[in-house]
């Protein structure tokens, strides 16, 4: 393995090096002989370095002799950190790179699996880091756990030359980049490769793939040759004291609260984060809130001098009071400023007074006008940023074909959400946040409303608006309208509330016979063969999987999230286009040409087909479900791949007929795979074989009821949302590839 960078160098060479963003008087570790320094890293309580001098074990900072210098590391692990906020509740660690190289023979010359543990309640903050993979022939998982759920993502970069490596973005030639959940504690970064850098082995013999704090990297075409033997990367940790919900209540119950200071405060953190609580100084206040004596009033005669003509004294809390200097005297309206002495009269100063009130009303006038105008330009500003104009542009292209979606004002969507309270969370993030709304009318939405939208995101914006607002089929998602005069751009869609196919079939929410699933199976590909065939502009949906089938009460199927999705002009066979998708989940074939036809949407069908059959993920660690299952049936050995529960209903036949149409869809070249028509008429003729007084489309309720074994009753239920999904739903552990695929419950 190449010789590894310093980490002085490393620092240099990312701009890693920070000094504590603590105040120098929040900077205090407990009295007596509790050091406060590791080299030039300031240690505040609760952190500490000796026994006693920290609050709990995992405050413990180990301060150690290196050969960089005094070195400082959480608790007794190899974790060095390089920067303590407690206003903020962070840590900021250096990050192990993963590597993976390649020599011309195709052999390994080098691997290297970048692993983090944390003790709860350190979790890896999803606002301030992002997951990169650097390579030409790259793709990259990132396995980890929040709370005690499996969480997988990750992401593919090819390029083919290096001049076709972008050199401006790290937008997935060269370079990919992904945003991680909140509450991830836990985590293994692999990497792989499809044809072992073969084909750019000249210029790009390795793979990369890290978390690192947004800022702190910035790829171009030189970073192949940087991070090589890259020790470490700045990311950020979020730390809180304890991990339980309500834990501010909980710790002034038992009387252990960490805010020890008079004039300290307690804020829990977000469950969904890791929980627990931070300390705070009461407002006026500035210092360490965990420390005794910490919280200090803040003298605002010292930071500023606000007194005009006068003499500033300080008067805590958060107060002061001005003197006027001789000639000088209060101006009568705000003790503050102090003015000349020159009226002697009372009529003058009548006059004065009058004036006086002109001039406020006056001001006051001018203040709301440009208050209001600076409004209108904000949401004209956010319109814009949001692709608003974008939309016209489609609108206008289309004809008016959306005209049916509504345009949501902010205030609309405020009232249906309570203000976007936290109760109405379906789910969150790394992508933003799910909400439950109701109208006036009662009616029940879900609003997705993403934590940002720039570039390329606004794009995949406005391509969802469209798509989704030409689409009327029983069994595609429907888009209510959007909202674009926010910070963020929001979407809104019907309320699906009993979640995705992902989570039905892998954390088990309910018992599926194979004969719901046959039917779920004819539904999404009815759904899919409506877009590729059935309308004027044929639509490929680019990201078929699991999680983006969603289920209603009655189990009726709604394919959802098409923020990654094109639209194909008629007669053309297929679209060259950046390669976007789900790993487990992409057509082989689109991925080495970056041909994006509607055979890739039959190959993720494909292994939608066995992931119903056998109830496995699409991929694990590095195993990718289309490859062991199609392996399985040319050894003549599916039973022992398929799911226990459909082998033991004593439909072998017609699984073996399903499992033989998914072989089909998986065919490694896609003009030997049928066409998505061609498999929602053979699943239907299954149906109507199995029920021939009905088809897909007519399941009854009561025989959905009767098929469904022990339903899970919770009408509601939270978002585990980075592995996609749509409105309302949760999603499971699928990976998701890039930023613009996330779905609707990652608030895109």
């Amino acid at each position: 393995m190449a010789l590894r960078l310093s980490l002085v160098a490393v620092l240099l060479l990312f701009s890693a090096a920070s000094t504590t963003t603590t105040t120098a008087a929040a900077a205090q570790a407990l009295p007596a002989d509790c050091p406060d320094k590791c080299g030039n890293l300031t240690i505040p309580y609760p952190f500490g370095m000796k026994k006693g001098c920290y609050l709990r074990k995992e405050f413990f900072i180990n301060c150690k002799n290196t050969t960089q210098g005094p070195t400082a590391y959480l608790m007794e692990g190899n974790i060095i950190v390089t920067n303590i906020s407690l206003d903020d509740g962070e840590l900021q660690i250096l990050a192990n790179v993963a590597e993976d190289c390649y020599n011309a023979e195709g052999n390994r010359t080098s691997s290297f699996r970048s692993w983090l543990e944390l003790p709860l309640p350190y979790t890896i903050s999803d606002s301030k880091n992002k997951f990169y993979a650097v390579g030409c022939d790259t793709y990259a998982t990132m396995h980890g756990l929040l709370w005690e759920d499996e969480f997988i993502t990750g992401c593919v970069s090819v390029c083919y030359t290096r001049g076709s490596v972008d050199k401006k973005s790290c937008s997935g030639a060269g370079c990919c980049q992904t945003n991680i959940p909140s509450g991830l504690y836990n985590l293994t970064v692999r990497l792989n490769s499809y044809f072992k850098h073969s084909y750019v082995l000249d210029f790009n013999p390795c793979s990369y793939a890290f978390i690192a704090e947004q800022g702190k990297f910035n790829f171009s075409p030189t970073s192949f040759e940087q991070l090589n033997g890259t020790e470490g990367l700045p990311m950020v940790l979020n730390w809180a004291i304890g991990n339980e919900r309500d834990a501010c209540d909980g710790a002034q119950k038992r009387k252990d609260l960490a805010c020890r200071g008079n004039y300290s405060m307690c804020i829990n953190r977000p469950i969904n984060e890791s929980g627990g609580y931070l300390c705070r100084c009461l407002p006026d206040y500035e210092g360490n809130p965990y420390h005794p004596d910490g919280c200090q009033d803040i003298d605002e005669c010292k930071t500023s001098n606000p007194c005009q003509n006068g003499k500033c004294s300080n008067s805590p809390p958060g107060n002061y009071s001005c003197s006027c200097h001789k000639g000088y005297k209060h101006d009568g309206m705000n003790d503050r400023i102090c003015i000349k002495k020159t009226l002697k009269d009372g009529s003058h100063a009548y006059c004065v007074s009058a004036g006086f009130l002109v001039s406020f009303i006056g001001i006051a006038w001018l203040w709301w006008g440009n208050k209001k105008r600076k409004f209108i330009k904000l949401k004209e500003k956010y319109f814009q940023e949001n692709g608003g104009l974008l939309l016209q542009q489609q609108l206008a292209s289309h004809g008016g074909a959306v005209d049916t979606t509504k345009i949501f004002s902010a205030e609309e969507l405020q009232e249906a959400t309570n203000n976007f309270h936290e109760s109405r969370v379906l789910g969150k993030g790394g992508y933003g946040i799910v909400y439950k709304g109701i109208l006036p009318d009662n009616q029940v939405i879900a609003i997705k409303k993403s934590k940002g939208c720039v570039g390329s995101q606004s794009e995949q914006f406005v391509n969802e608006v469209i798509i989704l607002s030409q689409i009327n089929h029983r069994n595609v998602v429907k888009l209510l309208g959007c909202c674009l005069e926010t910070e963020v751009p929001i979407l809104v869609y019907e309320f699906i509330s009993h979640g995705t196919l992902h989570e039905h079939i892998h954390k088990k929410r309910s018992s599926l016979s194979f004969e719901l699933r046959l039917k779920i199976a004819a539904e999404a590909a009815g759904a899919l063969a409506h877009l590729h065939s059935s309308i004027s502009t044929p639509i490929i949906h680019r990201d078929v999987k699991a999680a983006n089938i969603l289920l209603d009460d009655k189990y009726t199927t709604k394919v959802s999230d098409f923020g990654a999705s094109r639209l194909v002009a008629s007669g053309e066979a297929g679209i060259q286009t950046v390669v976007l998708g789900t790993v487990g989940y992409l057509d082989p074939e689109y991925l080495h040409s970056n041909q994006l036809t509607e055979k890739s949407d039959v190959y993720s069908f494909g292994v939608l087909l066995a992931e119903l059959l056998t109830s496995k993920v699409a991929v694990s660690k590095d195993e990718f479900l289309a490859s062991i299952f199609v392996a399985s049936m040319e050894k003549d050995c599916l039973n022992q791949m398929l799911d226990d529960e459909i082998v033991n209903e004593g439909t072998i036949e017609m699984v073996k007929n399903v499992a033989e149409l998914a072989r089909r869809c998986l065919r490694v070249k896609g003009e030997e795979r049928p066409t998505m028509r061609e498999v929602a008429m053979e699943l239907e003729g299954m149906i109507m074989t199995k029920h021939p007084w009905g088809s897909a489309d007519h399941y009854f309720p009561e025989e959905t009821e009767h098929l469904l074994g022990s339903p899970n009753t919770s009408k509601d239920y939270s978002v585990n949302v980075d592995g996609g999904g749509g409105p309302g739903t949760a999603s499971g552990s699928s990976m998701q590839i890039d930023m613009s695929m996330s779905s609707y419950a990652d608030g895109r």
